[in-house]
């Protein structure tokens, strides 16, 4: 067993990069598309109900019920609705943001100092998103009958949320390996 927990030990530079990359990933991948309707319109109910996102739109938090499309359907009035409330722009500033904290962090291996910005950056996103859990009401199970029903039962916008935790935990570990690095290198 001691040797399953010496090689595993070894690991753990793996590990970090490995994180590094998976956050690089879901970052460009996830900024990216922010660039389509869907996606866009996805996001509504996060930014319509956030105090730090919501002066972004035109219209008010309630209004965006209304005209929320399902992944995949196309239905003119409600996209020309999106285009007046701004959705579409912002979408289109938050994904280009969320692809360039993506590639600050992937400069790691020519700028550390820039990759650890860039993972303070992930890390200040995720807190922001999990504020979501406060202030999105479909973060949350609706009471439609069921007993269960409102908080802890999240719904799939919430079981969304719920994993920047992780991201969180990842730009930590990443931008303070990213930071040691800087200060080796500013040393030599």
């Amino acid at each position: 067993m001691d040797k399953l927990f010496e090689y595993a030990a070894r690991l753990q530079q793996t590990g970090i990069q490995l994180t590094r990359i998976g956050l690089i990933v879901v970052l460009i991948w996830i900024g990216g598309l922010k660039a389509f309707r869907y996606e866009a319109n996805g996001i509504v109910p996060f930014v319509a109900n956030s105090p730090f996102m919501n002066f972004f739109y035109h219209y008010d938090t309630p209004d965006y019920k209304t005209h929320m499309n399902k992944e995949g359907e196309y239905k003119p009035d409600n996209i020309a609705w999106h285009k007046e409330n701004n959705t579409y722009a912002f979408s289109y500033g938050l994904g280009a943001l969320i692809v360039g904290i993506g590639i600050l962090i992937a400069l790691y291996p020519i700028a550390p100092g820039i990759s650890a910005v860039g993972s303070f950056l992930a890390f200040g996103m995720s807190f922001v998103t999990l504020s979501f859990l406060i202030t999105t009401p479909e973060a949350w199970v609706p009471d439609l009958g069921d007993a269960e029903h409102g908080f802890p039962y999240l719904s799939g916008a919430g079981r969304l949320v719920i994993k920047d935790a992780i991201m969180m935990g990842a730009a930590l570990v990443t931008m303070s390996q990213a930071a040691h690095r800087y200060l080796e290198l500013k040393k030599k």
